[in-house]
Parts: C-alpha cells; structure tokens; sequence
C-alpha cells in the first residue's frame, strides 16, 4: 500500500481499502473513542457483567462520561420491583466493568425503575370484518379479477395494521 502524505485532515492516509474507523475525520473520533464506545461495549456484555438473574429485570439505558463537574455514570432502567437486587449488586458490577475495560470507567450506578405491565388488547378475529373505507370499498367490488380483489383486500389489512 502507498502511503500519502500532508491531507487536509491527516497527516497519513491508505490508499485502498480501509476500515469504516480510518474514513472517519478526527472529530467525530473523538466523539466516537468519549462516548460511544464505552456503551456499546457495555451493551454487547451487559449478560456478563451482571449475570443472568439480573439480566432480565434491567438494562443500561445511557452513559454520561465524567468531567469538571461530576463523575462519570451508567444509568440503568430496572424493572419495578427488582430495585433492591440491583443495589446490592452495584458495587460488582462496578467492580466488572472496571476490570473488563482496565481502567475506572464507571465511579457510579443510577437506577431508574419502569413498570413492565404488558397491556394485551384481545383482537377480535374477524375475517369478514371490514377495514376499509366504504369509498374504497365500492372500488374494490367492482374489480372483475377475483385475485386482484382478494390480494387489494389483504392490503388493506396491512396497512390497517400498521
């Protein structure tokens, strides 16, 4: 590979294929390296760091990085309920997650509880029933091909759907 020199945002560039990182420019990097990496790391072994019990009544929802004015955070939403597991095991996973990144990423745990009620609407399961309008509805029985007017009638269920 061929190496150019003195670009306008690199001293060094690869000529050829380079990885998605190296097209980058230098500012959103940083960004990247600052925040972003340390929480999607977290997301990728949040199995590992707080073990199965716990990994099923929580998860992180962000991270703030530590700076003049405060330390550095995970923020963690908990299913009601489940607080109480959670604090007792914060200092362990404070304690993981500084030993998988190799230096004290996280000086504290947040909570945030959530109910997780599942609100289930029973549907009703109507073949027949009409989702359509009546003005699409003329338009659709005066189609003479049986599958068109079949394949327009499961359209318009979709889009009912959504």
């Amino acid at each position: 590979m061929q190496y150019k020199k003195y670009t306008k945002q690199r001293n060094k560039s690869i000529q050829g294929l380079r990885s998605f990182k190296d097209t980058l420019p230098k500012n959103v990097k940083k960004v990247i390296n600052k925040k972003g990496h340390i929480y999607s790391e977290t997301l990728n072994n949040w199995k590992y760091i707080v073990g199965e019990n716990l990994f099923s009544v929580c998860y992180p929802k962000s991270f703030k990085n530590s700076n003049r004015f405060g330390v550095s955070t995970l923020l963690i939403m908990v299913k009601r309920g489940h607080e109480v597991n959670l604090e007792y095991s914060k200092k362990d996973i404070i304690d993981k997650m500084n030993s998988y990144f190799g230096y004290a990423v996280v000086e504290k745990l947040k909570l945030l509880s959530f109910d997780d009620e599942k609100k289930i609407f029973l549907k009703e399961d109507n073949q027949d029933k009409v989702v359509t309008n009546s003005k699409y509805q003329t338009k659709i029985k005066n189609v003479k091909n049986e599958k068109i007017k079949k394949s327009l009638i499961e359209l318009t269920k979709v889009f009912k759907e959504k």
